[in-house]
């Protein structure tokens, strides 16, 4: 429940507590409330079955509680106490108190209780405890503090969704580690890349930064700007703010409209299309406008009655097919828009730099996260940068980095990103895998192998051989080499560069082609000696006059004692066997 606007905070004196009906969980044992607070220490949240009394104090309460105390011990320390008892007293963990308002953000699931910091729920996780012995009825909230006065504002509570309860239940914990265990709760989360999408993020906390207040009830509904703002016509002025009420409009009728946005499709009952369609036309999402007044017409037209207890299934027709589930393809969501939201910057919540270079470009936490579970994870699991609004990247080619971002806009590989196939497609290509933006991966292979010859299949199997997303296109690469292997061992010297797992692998193909034998001796032994300029096994030998192998070779001598069995001595002209065997 939104805290009412013309409360501009609340103030508790010390060794009392703030109770309202409304600080209250919808299910017994499980809720969330987030809130800001500002206090020089002992910032003190209870938890308990039933509203306690304005001067309650949780030491000489004999009912079962949870109290969680941040800024303990002279702004120093986190306490969590169960029914009085300390379980819980730790430093360092990056949640203080200060004369000016800081967001904080308390959950309990039965029992395990996580602690965050920031303006929205459920991200930038910092602490977590789970109680052996569970309380299970707690329900109610009071804002309390110890021995000086605390400042409280914007509570709120909140109900503790599916995605939520998954994410943090599948830690296994007694305290929270931080990155290692957050980073395992969100494999399990969102490993499976195939149903990652937008749906994900439907009224999920995550990364949202806006909240709708709808219904007599007061429900608050998160939500992504950007992702309201391709859809239709959500005016700049009304994005200012971070809540927008609609006390009109019930929850049934605005999660039927935010699933359609992030779904592209919904039902709802028959007698709330009307309200739907209301929503829509108010907000401008034209696609659900048009069909909610299909589907009125066609009951018209048949004379039906509208019936309060049926379904009515809407999805959205899009004029593109669908070419993932992670992309706004097959979405109602406006393609340029999403363009021009890249461009200038609007609703943006994170600027992205790489080292060396300035900023790159004002981004959107939700997009990337979209395409990009490294990203999600990023923003999301207590890292540096799920708390700040800047990223930087370090080893990251800037061209190939600003070509990925565009392709997270608009889904397609632009033209020009395709005609250096030796730089920039390439360096595309590991920045997908890097990023596990699977499409774009899927998209540089395949243009990468449409474009494959002769004269660039050495640089690209040099760049890939050694990741393994790529497996397909190093198999056609080390084919196309062994094939015309007379023209990519003379035409450059780029085949020295290759490692020597694939220049073996090459060696060894039952494709391999050559116009004789020597050509092999002769790739081997300048693949040996890392050679910069094209000669022949005549002047290795005579080089060898002065040089002693190992020193001749150096760093690959031991891989010219595993490649030379490969060259097929008896096809050797018998003069040049017999120079290569030496006198007798």
């Amino acid at each position: 429940m939104i805290e009412k606007q013309h409360k501009k905070f609340l103030t508790v004196a010390p060794f009392e507590c703030a109770w309202r009906n409304d600080l209250r969980f919808r299910e017994a044992g499980r809720g969330c409330v987030a809130f800001e607070a500002f206090a020089l220490n002992d910032v003190t949240v209870v938890f308990r079955e039933h509203v306690g009394s304005q001067h309650y104090h949780y030491k000489r309460d004999n009912s079962p509680h949870y109290t969680v105390i941040i800024g303990s011990h002279r702004n120093r320390r986190l306490k969590i106490e169960v029914d009085g008892n300390t379980v819980v007293d730790v430093a360092g963990i990056g949640l203080c108190c200060s004369s000016a308002f800081q967001s904080y953000w308390i959950s309990i699931y039965d029992g395990l209780i996580s602690i965050g910091k920031g303006r929205y729920p459920f991200q930038n996780l910092v602490f977590q405890w789970l109680d052996s012995n569970p309380n299970c009825s707690v329900q109610y909230v009071g804002l309390s503090s110890w021995d000086k006065h605390v400042g409280y504002r914007n509570v709120n509570v909140l109900p503790l969704t599916q995605n939520h309860i998954s994410l943090w239940t599948n830690v296994d914990c007694g305290e929270y580690d931080g990155k290692e265990d957050c980073e395992e709760a969100m494999e399990n989360e969102s490993g499976n890349y195939e149903n990652w999408g937008l749906g994900n993020f439907l009224e999920s906390w995550e990364l949202s930064d806006i909240v709708f207040v709808v219904g007599e009830e007061e429900i608050a509904v998160p939500a992504h700007k950007v992702i309201l703002g391709a859809s239709g016509n959500f005016s700049s002025s009304l994005f200012n703010q971070d809540v927008i009420q609609l006390l009109d409009v019930s929850y049934p009728v605005l999660h039927a409209f935010l699933q359609y946005i992030y779904t592209g499709h919904t039902k709802v009952l028959e007698s709330q299309l009307s309200s739907l369609r209301t929503l829509s036309l108010k907000y401008e999402v034209t696609p659900l406008v048009k069909q909610c007044e299909e589907i009125t017409e066609r009951f018209k037209l048949n004379k039906k009655l509208f019936d309060s207890g049926n379904n009515v299934e809407i999805s959205y027709r899009g004029s593109k097919p669908q070419c993932g589930t992670a992309f706004p393809s097959g979405l109602p969501l406006s393609m340029q828009r999403l363009i021009q939201f890249h461009v200038t910057g609007e609703y943006s919540d994170v600027d992205i730099y790489i080292g060396g270079h300035d900023l790159v470009a004002p981004s959107h936490k939700i997009i990337l996260a979209l395409w990009s579970i490294p990203f999600f994870k990023m923003f999301t699991n207590g890292m540096s940068e799920s708390i700040s609004s800047k990223v930087l990247l370090q080893d990251v080619p800037l061209e190939a980095f600003k070509a990925m971002l565009e392709f997270l806009y608009c889904g397609e590989l632009g033209s020009e990103d395709t005609t250096d196939i030796g730089t920039l497609l390439i360096q595309l290509l590991l920045l997908a895998d890097q990023f596990g933006v699977t499409l774009l991966h899927q998209e540089c292979c395949k243009t990468l192998l449409e474009c494959l010859s002769e004269d660039t299949v050495c640089p690209i199997l040099q760049a890939i051989s050694s990741v393994p997303s790529c497996k397909l296109i190093e198999e056609t690469c080390v084919r196309k080499l062994a094939m015309h292997f007379d023209y990519c061992t003379t035409s450059s010297m780029d085949f020295v560069l290759l490692d020597e797992a694939s220049f073996s692998n090459i060696l060894k193909h039952p494709d391999l082609t050559v116009t004789s034998e020597e050509r092999v001796l002769n790739a081997i032994l300048l693949w040996c000696l890392q050679a910069k300029e094209l000669y022949g096994w005549d002047v290795v030998d005579e080089t060898m006059l002065n040089l002693m192998p190992e020193h001749l070779f150096g760093e690959r001598f031991h891989s010219a004692s595993l490649l030379l069995p490969l060259v097929r001595f008896p096809l050797l002209p018998y003069a040049l066997l017999k120079k290569v065997r030496g006198p007798g």
